[in-house]
């Protein structure tokens, strides 16, 4: 897979490509990270990248044709998958995660200042939001897409830490997990966890998964399409 990230800022990424399992991901040639500066491909005086709006209002809003020059400038962008980071995108699932980790290149463009000069969504496939919140710019979202595609590659994660486990891969948050010292200040692990009877423990964690779902997140157990 080839991720190409658009920003104003690449030195934010910097430590984030650096480390864990990213780190290892792209020195094991499992994804190919570009980082695109679009200021490279501004025009104008001072390489600006924004302006004031028009019909007035605050803040600068970034121009469309150094984005469109830097998008252009990428072999074979046609067939990528393009992404805008924005407020007003769908909200980022797991499922889209899912999706996003079978495609061979995808496109992130990050924002910055007030917004876009709304022509950009002509030359955008999909528009992504990682909460109902507003960031300073997209390079955070970035991240959390980065972070959850590269680790559903094959061959990225190890049996030991493999992402079937995970809160919702199967349409529900994940089970309670334990780790020694069996008792701590009286909180002991469940005795089924020590039992040796996997079927038994499969079916607590099946049972614990659905149970805590549907006390924080029973919205997931709404879903037709859950795999549970």
């Amino acid at each position: 897979m080839k991720i190409s990230i658009l920003t104003l800022f690449p030195e934010m990424f910097k430590g984030f490509f650096s480390e864990s399992i990213i780190k290892r991901a792209i020195k094991a040639g499992k994804v190919e990270v570009e980082m695109i500066n679009f200021r490279d491909f501004s025009t104008r005086k001072h390489q600006q990248v924004d302006d004031t709006t028009y019909g007035g209002g605050a803040g600068m809003v970034l121009a469309v044709e150094p984005i469109y020059r830097a998008l252009q400038s990428i072999p074979d962008i046609e067939s990528a998958v393009k992404i805008l980071l924005t407020p007003q995108g769908e909200p980022y699932h797991q499922e889209r995660a899912n999706t996003l980790a079978q495609a061979d290149h995808i496109v992130l463009v990050c924002g910055h200042y007030e917004g876009f000069d709304d022509r950009i969504r002509n030359f955008i496939d999909l528009e992504i939001s990682i909460g109902d919140y507003v960031l300073t710019g997209g390079e955070i979202p970035a991240m959390a897409i980065v972070d959850s595609v590269i680790r559903l590659l094959p061959g990225v994660l190890t049996n030991s830490d493999s992402y079937t486990q995970d809160s919702f891969y199967d349409g529900m948050l994940e089970y309670p997990q334990y780790t020694k010292p069996y008792d701590f200040m009286g909180y002991k692990v469940p005795d089924v966890l020590i039992s040796g009877n996997h079927q038994e423990i499969d079916k607590w964690r099946r049972n614990e998964a659905e149970k805590r779902t549907r006390e924080r997140r029973p919205d997931l157990l709404e879903k037709p399409n859950k795999k549970h």
